[in-house]
């Protein structure tokens, strides 16, 4: 039975004062207080966010297969990087599935590398915490991993790594109208959260589309995430060197925003269902929008990051050895049935219609790397296969 609660009366409270205060917010700030807000945000306050008791699945809640392949990747460029001390950020790590699959394999497969790495995580709730340091114990007391807020990080050599965290940044959103560009607000009205449309909060969203060259219809909606853009500019100053993955959701600028798209991409998720009402189940629900990548290319840029990998889930997965790993992992499974539903478990991180393999895209980006082969890159007529 899910006894997780479906409304949070204290964050309503709270943003109703607000509201009554100082008049109508932005989204934007709306979105930010109900995923964060120190006591009451969904990724803050206690709750079960992830797997079949949550509300939402993700690639490395899927298979271990996810995070043992992103190895093979992590491992390549603590090569490439060849320091005395590699360290591995990730930022958003949730239930800490994926930084336990990711330090399970370097144990088991690179000793040497796993006694002198670090795994720092970057989360913002003391809660989610405390679930990472049980999950992570025995890699916790080798020394192999250490907590930080996103400030402290500076002079970085290694990667830097984030799996579904960008979707989840507080965007503004916004309308064409016949009178102009205009953002949604929200306001308290009639007993209940209600939209009003207003002047852009700041001349920052204009220009941003602007410098994408842009132009919504009439009547379109669309998110923007000046956040990821500020943040990535901050991921490129904190690395001294190194990789930066991003993998999360999305399109390049001119697909995201496509007159197609009239409602935009926002979305919420509250046990394994989804809607387009945001302001339902206030801090008791995901809200998340679709990433624009070509943003997140150009925001990385000054900062000495270059685009080394960019494409869908599916071809960065294959690159790294999924088939081959799939194959190996039937061959050692003598039940049929069993090794019939690990494989369609695994296609799930690889197709693109009814999976994650199209819709999900990675972004790989170096700095002072130069412009190595990663191992992501190959092609599927790079791949071997043992013939039958």
């Amino acid at each position: 039975m899910n006894l997780q609660p479906d409304s949070k009366p204290q964050l309503e409270d709270f943003l109703r004062r607000c509201i009554a205060e100082r008049g109508s917010m932005s989204f934007v700030e709306f979105m930010g207080h109900c995923l964060y807000h120190p006591e009451w945000g969904y990724y803050v306050a206690p709750r079960q966010r992830i797997g079949k008791e949550g509300d939402f699945f993700t690639s490395s809640s899927v298979h271990a297969v996810f995070g043992r392949l992103l190895f093979r990747q992590v491992r390549q460029m603590a090569q490439i990087l060849a320091a005395e001390a590699f360290t591995l950020v990730e930022q958003g790590a949730g239930e800490g599935h994926l930084a336990l699959d990711i330090l399970d394999a370097a144990a088991e497969q690179a000793p040497e590398l796993y006694r002198r790495m670090t795994y720092v995580l970057v989360e913002v709730g003391s809660d989610v915490r405390r679930r990472q340091e049980q999950l992570l114990a025995p890699h916790v007391a080798a020394g192999r991993v250490r907590w930080a807020d996103f400030e402290q990080l500076d002079g970085l050599e290694g990667v830097f790594l984030s799996n579904e965290l960008v979707d989840a940044f507080p965007v503004h959103l916004v309308e064409q109208t016949a009178q102009g560009l205009r953002e949604v607000y929200v306001d308290w009205r009639d007993g209940e959260f209600r939209e009003e449309l207003r002047a852009p909060s700041t001349a920052r969203i204009e220009t941003h589309l602007a410098e994408l060259g842009v132009s919504l219809p009439v009547g379109n909606r669309a998110e923007v995430n000046l956040a990821a853009a500020d943040w990535m500019q901050d991921v490129a100053a904190k690395l001294r060197r190194g990789f930066v993955i991003t993998i999360d959701y999305g399109y390049p600028a001119a697909e995201l925003y496509a007159p197609l798209r009239r409602n935009g991409t926002l979305m919420c998720y509250h046990r394994h269902q989804t809607s387009e009402n945001p302001l339902a189940h206030v801090g008791c629900q995901d809200i998340t929008s679709h990433v624009d990548f070509t943003t997140l290319q150009r925001s990385g840029e000054p900062g000495g990051l270059r685009p080394l990998f960019f494409g869908p889930q599916y071809r960065f997965l294959m690159g790294l050895g999924f088939v081959e790993m799939l194959m190996e992992l039937e061959a050692r499974e003598p039940d049929p049935n069993r090794a019939r539903n690990l494989r369609l478990t695994l296609k799930n991180l690889i197709m693109p219609e009814a999976g994650m393999g199209e819709t999900f895209k990675v972004l790989v980006q170096g700095k002072e790397v130069g412009a190595p082969p990663l191992h992501c890159q190959r092609t599927l007529a790079d791949i071997r296969l043992p013939l039958g």
